[in-house]
């Protein structure tokens, strides 16, 4: 890994150093090739800005139709709610003595949990295609921006394979004392 980085380092400097020879060689030539290869990315840049764009348009239409969807199941809940819960209170009313209104509100017991089930079901069924197609939409903008590139980069000029210096420790030698 550390070979690699260092590959990766003398890569990068070397390349570095090609640039600033070439600037210090004709700096007017350098600095126009470089400004018309910024130019050139820059107008590259202006069909993926366009179908960001377009693709975010796209992404607020999908989540205005799941909003939308999720606002009139919200009303629907709502309104039969209310009127699950005026029938119980009729219910009641009517009935003539406690085991009558507990069998009532018990044989509702089951209307009530089709009625939630379906509606968290349809609920469900909304998140679900607004994530595919939300899923859509992303794949299509990343294939379109990720489109490849029709040119290769250039690529930094290796530098020759070096020898790594060892920096090599003398350590203290041994001095022979003379004998008195």
């Amino acid at each position: 890994m550390i070979v690699e980085m260092q590959d990766f380092m003398s890569e990068q400097s070397q390349a570095l150093a090609d640039q600033a020879h070439q600037f210090r060689k004709n700096p007017e030539r350098f600095m126009r090739k470089a400004l018309v290869g910024s130019a050139e990315r820059f107008n590259s840049l202006k069909s993926p800005v366009r179908q960001v764009a377009h693709s975010g348009v796209r992404f607020t239409v999908v989540s205005q139709r799941a909003l939308q969807s999720l606002i009139e199941l919200q009303s629907e809940v709502v309104t039969s709610t209310l009127a699950a819960v005026a029938l119980r209170c009729e219910r009641a009313a009517k009935a003539e003595n406690l085991v009558d209104l507990m069998i009532g509100q018990t044989q509702m017991l089951s209307a009530t949990r089709e009625r939630v089930v379906d509606e968290a079901a349809r609920a469900v069924k909304i998140f679900k295609v607004a994530g595919r197609d939300l899923a859509k939409v992303g794949t299509h903008l990343y294939e379109m921006v990720s489109e490849p590139v029709e040119e290769e980069l250039p690529k930094a000029k290796a530098a020759g394979v070096r020898k790594v210096k060892r920096v090599v420790r003398k350590g203290k030698r041994a001095v022979r004392r003379a004998a008195a």
